[in-house]
């Protein structure tokens, strides 16, 4: 590969993730069809953009802990119902054909931002809810079906994550896409990552480019996050949940 191929990465990635970090999802709306189009066979580029969505985790969380505010206990919760989904769900896509799961889920993508359009005061506050141990069970089973679409159908579904964090849980956007960013990015895309590499390939040769895109997007997508609030990072939501949906059912 030339430096030419490689800037085009690093660019592609760069606006991917940044975009991504700012709304709470979405990254693979851009760069996942970038490696389809390069080249890539499906699994490959799946497995080889999931590596490189690891950094977009790493990078968005070296700028939130400097904001704290991140639970531990919380954290661990999304780690333990999530992560079996994802393994389940990468281990499952290499199997069955997804144009049908693909086409269904873009239309439930566009859904989740008409939706929070047509409630203006969703996310704006933080106003904890369910926590009780129903709560937890319930909102522990929707982070393990959100958490097999991860492993498999990669493109959006941290937007899934971010909108069920608002809606179940009573989470303000901006604390939302705090813990889908460092959650989904790092640990889910982590566990997709390792899956899929065992079971398929990674184009080693081509990460340098997409990690340094990737964390340098998370970095600044995080801080316009925090920086704009969620007002901003609610109608980012919205706009990229409608495209990343489109992208899923016509692309």
């Amino acid at each position: 590969m030339d430096s030419d191929i490689h800037i085009i990465l690093f660019v592609i990635s760069l606006v991917a993730n940044l975009f991504s970090a700012f709304a709470g999802g979405g990254a693979g709306l851009i760069q996942l069809p970038a490696l389809l189009f390069l080249g890539l066979p499906f699994g490959v580029a799946l497995a080889t953009h999931k590596v490189a969505s690891v950094a977009l985790g790493i990078g968005a969380t070296t700028r939130h802990l400097r904001e704290g505010g991140l639970s531990l206990a919380f954290s661990l919760f999304m780690l333990a119902t999530g992560l079996p989904g994802v393994v389940l769900g990468a281990s499952l896509i290499l199997q069955i054909p997804d144009q049908s799961a693909r086409t269904a889920l873009g239309v439930l993508t566009i859904g989740l931002g008409i939706y929070s359009y047509l409630r203006p005061l969703l996310g704006l506050v933080h106003a904890p809810r369910h926590r009780t141990p129903g709560g937890y069970i319930a909102g522990g089973a929707g982070l393990f079906i959100i958490g097999v679409l991860n492993g498999s159908l990669t493109s959006g579904t941290g937007l899934f994550v971010t909108i069920w964090l608002v809606q179940w849980f009573g989470f303000d956007y901006k604390r939302a896409v705090a813990f889908t960013l460092v959650l989904v990015g790092i640990f889910w895309n982590g566990g997709g990552a390792l899956t899929l590499g065992l079971l398929s390939e990674i184009r080693w040769s081509w990460l340098p480019a997409l990690v340094a895109g990737s964390f340098l997007g998370g970095y600044l997508g995080a801080h316009l996050a925090i920086a704009k609030g969620s007002r901003w990072i609610k109608t980012a939501y919205e706009v990229i949940s409608i495209l990343v949906g489109l992208s899923l059912i016509f692309f």
